[in-house]
């Protein structure tokens, strides 16, 4: 197989995935290194495929999300406990984390995808984000971040509005 038809079937897997693929099962797959598969995905990127590298690997988006509702929510809360508990909190009441996005007042809206769908997932965004002592991007915004969050109907996205605004998660809207 060449580099063109590698990189036609790794397309078409990530528009047939309902979850993200980390690169390093491409790489074994496809029997090519991790860095090929970075490449190859730079370079359906440039063509414009719109595919997103998250912590759990690259996915393309709205592949999955027919017939879903997702809506944004402003939060703010500090340390990784308490963004532990806010994601958790939002997927045990049957969210998806598509991204998290903060409005810095030099660069303005700074976006990066998360795609945290189940405690799994959680488990190891929270792992790396301690291992690497990593500070949430809230960090820059004094805490307030936005999520976009996927949901299956309004009743799940009201469910998770509530309880993080019993957690005092949530920014009320005036």
């Amino acid at each position: 197989m060449n580099a063109c038809e590698r990189r036609e079937k790794i397309l078409k897997e990530l528009k047939e995935s309902n979850k993200p693929i980390k690169g390093h099962e491409l790489s074994k797959k496809y029997n090519v290194s991790r860095q090929i598969i970075v490449q190859d995905i730079a370079l359906l990127r440039a063509r414009g495929e719109e595919i997103l590298a998250t912590p759990q690997g690259y996915i393309i988006p709205n592949s999955h999300r027919k017939n879903k509702l997702i809506e944004k929510i402003v939060c703010k809360h500090w340390g990784y406990d308490e963004m532990e508990d806010e994601l958790r909190t939002i997927v045990d009441l049957g969210g998806r984390i598509i991204d998290v996005i903060v409005d810095h007042p030099l660069y303005g809206e700074i976006k990066s995808p998360l795609q945290i769908c189940s405690r799994l997932d959680l488990q190891e965004f929270m792992t790396n984000i301690r291992e690497t002592n990593a500070e949430p991007l809230s960090s820059l915004t004094e805490g307030i971040h936005i999520h976009t969050i996927e949901v299956n109907d309004r009743g799940s996205f009201e469910r998770i509005k509530k309880a993080l605004m019993s957690k005092n998660y949530l920014i009320k809207e005036d």
